[in-house]
C-alpha cells in the first residue's frame, strides 16, 4: 500500500459504500487525507496554484459523479489519482503552459519531504551537510530540489512527486499514470538521477575546507 491514507481510511468497500449513500463524513475524511497530495501532484501539471486548486475540485466533482460506476479494478486512491491525472493534462493542454522553477520555490513546503531526504542524495560517501549553517542550509537545500524537479520534463517530475513526495509504490504510479512498469522505471530513474547530480553539484561547491 502507499501512504496517500495514512493508514486512517476503512477499507475500500467501505468508502465505496459510503460515498455512494452520500455520506458526507467519509467525503470529508477523503479531503482530508488526499487533497494536500492532490494538489502537489496537479501542479505538476499546471501553471498556477489556483488551477492546481480548480484540478482538485473538478476531480473531486467527478469522483462523487462516477463512483456508481466505479468497478473496484483498482484502488478507490488509484481511481481518484487517476481521474487527477487526467483532468490536470487537460487543464495543462489548455494552458499550454512552460512550468517554471519559481513556481516550485514558491510552494517550497511542498516539497519538505525531499528537502528531508536530501541526504540520502549524496553521492561518494559523504559523512554529512556541513553543520554550521544548519537549518538555513537545509532551506537552501530545498529550494535546490524545488529548482531541479522544477526543470525536469514534466512526465519525469510527475512521476518522482507520485513516488518520493507522496510515497506511492511503483505499482501505484503504473495504474495511476497508465505507464509499464519499465517506463516508470525509467522515468523515476532519470528524475532522480538529475536532483541528485544536482544537489552533490551544490554539495561540492559549500563542502568546508578540512
Amino acid at each position: 500500500m502507499g501512504s496517500f491514507e495514512g493508514g486512517g481510511l476503512p477499507p475500500d468497500d467501505i468508502v465505496v459504500g459510503a460515498l455512494r449513500d452520500g455520506d458526507e463524513a467519509m467525503f470529508a475524511a477523503l479531503l482530508d487525507t488526499w487533497s494536500r497530495g492532490m494538489l502537489r501532484v496537479a501542479r505538476s501539471y499546471v501553471s498556477t496554484d489556483h488551477s492546481a486548486e480548480e484540478v482538485v475540485q473538478d476531480t473531486w466533482l467527478a469522483v462523487i459523479d462516477g463512483i456508481d460506476a466505479f468497478e473496484g479494478r483498482a484502488s478507490v486512491k488509484t481511481w481518484v489519482f487517476r481521474i487527477l491525472v487526467n483532468t490536470a493534462k487537460k487543464r495543462g493542454v489548455r494552458e499550454s503552459r512552460t512550468l517554471p522553477w519559481s513556481a516550485f520555490e514558491r510552494d517550497g513546503d511542498v516539497f519538505a519531504d525531499l528537502g528531508a531526504a536530501a541526504q540520502g542524495a549524496r553521492v561518494d560517501g559523504a559523512s554529512g551537510w556541513p553543520t554550521p549553517e544548519g537549518e538555513a542550509l537545509a532551506a537552501e537545500v530545498r529550494v535546490l530540489i524545488a529548482e531541479a524537479l522544477g526543470r525536469l520534463p514534466p512526465r519525469q517530475r510527475v512521476v518522482i512527486t507520485l513516488r518520493d513526495v507522496e510515497g506511492c509504490t511503483s505499482d501505484e504510479v503504473c495504474e495511476i499514470l497508465e505507464i509499464s512498469a519499465a517506463n516508470q522505471r525509467v522515468l523515476l530513474h532519470r528524475a532522480r538521477t538529475a536532483v541528485r547530480g544536482w544537489l552533490a553539484d551544490y554539495y561540492e561547491s559549500v563542502k568546508q575546507p578540512e
